[in-house]
């Protein structure tokens, strides 16, 4: 890879409508939106996972196996002049992120297959993509969609963001158009999904502010959810 990164905290938890209210109401005063956000403080996510034939990535989530990765393309408010290819690395409660923008048109050639022209690619994460598709047999498995609300943090390099209306797309074809087709993903969809990713700590008055009573942490995935339907 081009740079070095390190490992970073990564909570999740399933939160009822009511207390992200709450939680949001509060975050306000202490945290930053994100500078990337609409004028509702939200935007729109949609990513395209990669898995095989065996469904490698989805087993290994099921599986509870530790150490994992997985591989989307993301792309933001269906703006498709900005594309990213990402590498999403698991261990445990910690996550890594590597990352590489890629063209719309690059993006619709891996996804019809041709892909000889990322061989050569002068970004790592391209070439590797380039080999596990070969080797692992990779290809574009579904479509996940969902509404993002993100705050930040400086200290401690904190990230909160409240992720809702996750949906999925049931055919293939669906990748990378201008209008798509899509249910919902999740049984509840008024429940919000609150995410919590920092590096080496969390600082308290975060920690005081994301504390729900009752609530569990889950290793809940957006890909696994969406997968349940094809």
């Amino acid at each position: 890879m081009e740079q070095a990164k390190n490992y970073r905290h990564e909570l999740k938890f399933n939160i009822p409508y009511a207390d992200y209210v709450a939680m949001r109401r509060r975050l306000r005063a202490v945290m930053k939106p994100d500078p990337h956000v609409n004028g509702d403080g939200r935007y729109l996510i949609r990513s395209i996972y990669f898995d095989n034939n065996d469904d490698k990535a989805l087993r290994e989530k099921t599986d509870g196996i530790g150490k994992r990765e997985k591989f989307r393309i993301r792309y933001y408010n269906d703006d498709m002049s900005f594309i990213v290819l990402e590498k999403k690395m698991k261990d445990g409660n910690l996550c890594l992120k590597y990352d590489a923008e890629i063209t719309e048109e690059q993006c619709r050639q891996i996804l019809r297959g041709d892909i000889d022209w990322m061989r050569s690619h002068e970004n790592g994460l391209v070439k590797e993509f380039y080999a596990k598709i070969r080797y692992q047999r990779l290809k574009p498995r579904v479509l996940v969609s969902y509404v993002r609300e993100p705050f930040i943090y400086q200290a401690g390099n904190v990230r909160v963001t409240f992720d809702s209306k996750i949906r999925t797309t049931l055919y293939s074809q669906n990748f990378l158009t201008p209008e798509v087709h899509d249910i919902s993903a999740t049984a509840t969809p008024e429940d919000m999904l609150l995410e919590i990713k920092f590096d080496r700590y969390l600082p308290d008055i975060i920690r005081d502010i994301v504390q729900i009573r009752g609530a569990r942490q889950q290793a809940f995935s957006k890909y696994g959810a969406c997968r349940r339907f094809g």
